[in-house]
């Protein structure tokens, strides 16, 4: 009877262990540091606090996430370096700042490359997105997802932009980038490379005439405190890539890794939808702090479009001819679709 219940008691206990969730062996105490430039309110950072949400119910509470928003941990290039080194665990940031990592990532910046955002998140989403994220892992990073900032805008301190001409000579602020150079300097302006957290002063004290950002940005930031016109261009979208350290992912487990990619992809549906939103409601609170608003003319687009296609042959260049074709044939599809 004594051997019977032994073995019976054997029989329950394994069956009681087999029946508990993996996960519960294989997820351990874990804190996650994940900053962003953008500061507290904006679409970013509520991707990252969404995301920490997330990890924390599909963690059972054990993978915390702390943010860091307003750039409180630097400049995105100091925080790329310090998840190299595995310091830091995560950041979301413009996509096309990682092309210094992998050149292949400034695809995302060919200038007047998307008409709308079905058409970036075609690629973004797809086997292009994916094979670039996938490349990151070689230069000590992990991608798991694109979430959105907008389309790109310019905004001006003194002389308003109402046609092409009217960037000959000014000093715009750009992302820190080759291809960002290349488009500015291509429209007759004076690029100005700058982190993002020095724009604010720059545009203040007059060390700039003005910037490119999307207007999610210019709310959040308070541009329009010191950048009084605004000229709508749609000149280049913003991807945001949402990456981990690879020195800090390969100590993961394969249940905590599946934890944080799909909260990424989660948010990103999420995330995405909140920008937009916002997005669609910030020309309205712009018009009512001030700003004046101009929309270039077909004609002066088309000015632009062309100034800019030796900045687009160096990039398609840079990144190969077969890449650009990829994109293209992606966006095609999107456009056939929608006739």
């Amino acid at each position: 009877m004594t051997i019977r219940r032994t073995v019976l008691a054997a029989a329950v206990a394994a069956a009681t262990l087999a029946s508990l969730p993996a996960t519960a062996a294989d997820i351990q105490a874990r804190t996650i540091k994940f900053p962003a430039a953008s500061n507290k309110g904006h679409p970013q950072v509520m991707g990252v606090e969404k995301f920490a949400e997330l990890v924390a119910q599909k963690s059972g509470g054990k993978l915390t996430v702390k943010p860091f928003p307003g750039g409180t941990l630097g400049p995105d290039a100091q925080v790329v370096s310090a998840m190299q080194g595995g310091t830091v665990e995560m950041n979301v940031m413009n996509a096309s700042l990682l092309a210094g990592n992998v050149k292949e990532m400034a695809v995302f910046d060919y200038p007047f490359l998307f008409n709308n955002v079905k058409e970036a998140d075609a690629v973004a989403d797809g086997p292009v997105g994916r094979k670039l994220l996938d490349k990151l892992q070689e230069r000590g990073l992990v991608g798991l997802a694109y979430w959105d900032l907008g389309f790109r805008q310019m905004h001006t301190v003194k002389k308003p932009i109402q046609k092409a001409d009217d960037l000959k000579g000014m000093k715009m602020r750009v992302i820190p980038t080759s291809q960002y150079v290349d488009f500015m300097n291509a429209t007759g302006a004076v690029a100005t490379p700058m982190p993002y957290t020095e724009t604010y002063t720059a545009l203040e004290q007059g060390a700039i005439d003005g910037m490119t950002n999307p207007l999610l940005n210019i709310v959040n930031e308070k541009f329009y405190e010191v950048s009084k016109h605004l000229t709508l261009t749609n000149h280049m979208y913003t991807p945001q890539a949402v990456i981990v350290s690879r020195k800090f992912w390969d100590k993961l487990s394969a249940d905590e890794k599946k934890i944080l990619q799909d909260a990424a992809t989660e948010t990103a549906a999420y995330q995405r939808k909140v920008a937009r939103d916002e997005a669609a409601k910030a020309l309205d609170d712009l018009k009512k702090r001030g700003m004046q608003v101009h929309e270039l003319p077909a004609a002066e687009v088309a000015k632009l479009r062309e100034r800019a296609r030796p900045a687009a042959d160096k990039l398609t260049a840079q990144v190969g001819e077969g890449l650009v074709r990829e994109v293209m044939a992606e966006v095609e599809k999107v456009r056939a679709a929608s006739k």
